[in-house]
């Protein structure tokens, strides 16, 4: 049967500690030892733990160099290390810190403390690898959605990094920045529910093929739901605002300048450059100088003025993405 438990790597150069960390632990967790600093590093390789607990004083090479080993290499990194030390003094714990362990235990150890410490940062493992694999599932999600159009998967990586630079350039912070960045590939998710014979169309659609395509905003806003995610959230927002426009002509809702909430404006700007920028079977790619041309030609009419400059001031780094995602 597949083992389910989470593991821990504990390195100390004494049995005895090991002893007695073994006997705190091994009810709860899958158990992994090590004597020494090198040893440590064979088996984090070979059986990568969720958590480690590390001596810091150990001959040849310390815990202080195992962890700035680990913390320099990208696929370790994220392996969230405790210090088990007798050093107890507040500047020997901060170099810790310092060097990316997320915390620090001192000897004699209190077995309470110790189950505490590990249980608060394996759970702070999983709520990472939850919110992880979300993100996956949402990108993967976008992707399909370009199944059923005539665009790639390139579409959703380029006008997500547009959003993120445009989201910045008007004073979003990182952490909004990044919310917009992950949420924008799920903006043309309702096209799954769009007939392939309107999807797949390669002339003029007739204008009751475009009411039925009109109605994917609402369809990706349905796919969605209610949710308690803030990203899903925020994903079924730009799923239902990425086609109004500024001077309320868009749709589904008609809605006007400001009304429209500015995550779907961003998105509105990114798509449409894309869009224009990119070859499809119905159109060649159009020129940058004619797609600004355009674009600046329906600011106060398609797009928020604002929005536009911005994105007009930051167009050598939106280059610069489109050059790296190219199709």
């Amino acid at each position: 049967m597949l083992n389910t438990k989470q593991s821990v790597l504990i390195v100390d150069d004494e049995p005895t500690n090991l002893r007695v960390l073994n006997q705190v632990l091994n009810q709860t967790y899958r158990l992994i030892f090590a004597k020494s600093g090198q040893e440590a590093l064979r088996l984090v390789e070979k059986d990568r733990p969720d958590l480690i607990l590390l001596d810091v004083m150990m001959p040849e090479m310390s815990g202080h160099q195992v962890c700035e080993t680990l913390k320099s290499s990208s696929l370790y990194k994220a392996i969230p290390i405790i210090f088990v030390t007798a050093l107890n003094d507040t500047e020997d714990e901060a170099k810790g810190l310092n060097l990316g362990a997320v915390d620090y235990i001192s000897k004699p150890i209190s077995p309470a403390v110790v189950k505490a410490r590990v249980k608060t940062h394996l759970s702070l493992v999983d709520a990472e690898e939850l919110r992880r694999t979300r993100l996956q599932v949402i990108q993967r999600l976008g992707r399909a959605s370009e199944y059923k159009d005539n665009e790639t998967g390139m579409h959703v990586m380029r006008m997500s990094h547009y959003s993120r630079v445009i989201a910045v350039a008007h004073g979003f912070s990182d952490a909004e920045a990044e919310n917009l960045f992950n949420a924008a590939p799920m903006h043309d998710i309702g096209k799954i529910g769009i007939p392939d014979s309107i999807m797949l169309k390669p002339g003029k659609l007739t204008d009751d093929e475009f009411a039925q395509m009109k109605k994917h905003p609402e369809i990706g806003a349905e796919i969605l739901g209610e949710a308690d995610s803030d990203l899903i959230a925020l994903a079924k927002v730009v799923s239902m605002t990425h086609h109004e426009k500024w001077d309320g002509t868009g749709y589904p809702k008609q809605l006007k300048g400001e009304d429209i909430p500015i995550e779907g404006r961003i998105v509105a700007i990114a798509d449409v450059f894309d869009a224009l920028t990119s070859v499809r079977p119905y159109k060649d790619a159009w020129s940058i100088e004619k797609t600004m041309d355009f674009m600046h030609s329906q600011k106060g009419q398609h797009f928020d003025p604002v929005l536009i400059d911005l994105f007009t001031q930051e167009l050598d780094q939106i280059l610069q993405i489109k050059d790296r995602w190219k199709d």
